[in-house]
């Protein structure tokens, strides 16, 4: 779906750089069409993972919060607090404490300290994902069921495994708090065309 720019219209997001389904109620298993790559959007509210968006057009719908990448903001004002940032080490720590229980779990199957299935009961619900490229790391946050993004400097998350939930309050789940911008007059999304992918 694409949206003609309007005149005032000031994205707080855009839509991440592969796409993402939107629906018109926060309801994973209703009708959704497709939000194009990069599309800017306003974020109006947040129910759990859900975000509800305001596209330039005035057209509305809810997404997966999570995945949306927010945009650059106004420096804040002189003496305001600065934003509050994901320090990626200590998702690093346990990614290392994790492959490091493995690589002990490998030692004694290969040392004869293990059989098959006592490696199998050991390494049971480890699950450990890690990706460098020079400054760019993406790692694999199990506690959260999400894969992040980061410089260095913060955590951005990159993709998650279940749909958006609205059971809980984003602090509640361990996600940073998504900044919501009040006073935008929303609409409801008609139904459209499924998606031809899903995106978990």
């Amino acid at each position: 779906m694409t949206t003609p720019s309007t005149p005032g219209f000031r994205p707080t997001h855009v839509v991440p750089g592969d796409g993402m389904p939107a629906w018109e109620a926060p309801d994973p298993a209703g009708p959704t069409v497709g939000l194009d790559p990069l599309l800017p959007v306003r974020l109006v509210e947040r129910r759990g993972d859900w975000g509800q968006v305001l596209c330039s057009n005035g057209w509305s719908a809810w997404v997966d919060g999570r995945l949306l990448v927010a945009v650059p903001q106004d420096p804040p004002a002189s003496g305001a607090p600065l934003a509050r940032t994901v320090d990626p080490r200590p998702l690093l720590t346990r990614t290392e404490e994790a492959l490091a229980g493995y690589r002990a779990a490998v030692e004694a199957l290969a040392g004869g300290g293990l059989d098959g299935q006592g490696f199998r009961t050991r390494t049971r619900g480890l699950r450990v994902g890690l990706v460098v490229d020079g400054e760019s790391l993406w790692l694999y946050d199990s506690d959260h069921g999400r894969w992040v993004y980061t410089d260095g400097t913060r955590l951005h998350t990159y993709a998650a495994d279940e749909p958006p939930r609205a059971a809980e309050a984003p602090e509640a789940a361990g996600y940073a708090p998504t900044r919501v911008v009040p006073g935008e007059p929303t609409r409801v999304v008609s139904p459209g065309p499924s998606p031809d992918r899903d995106v978990r």
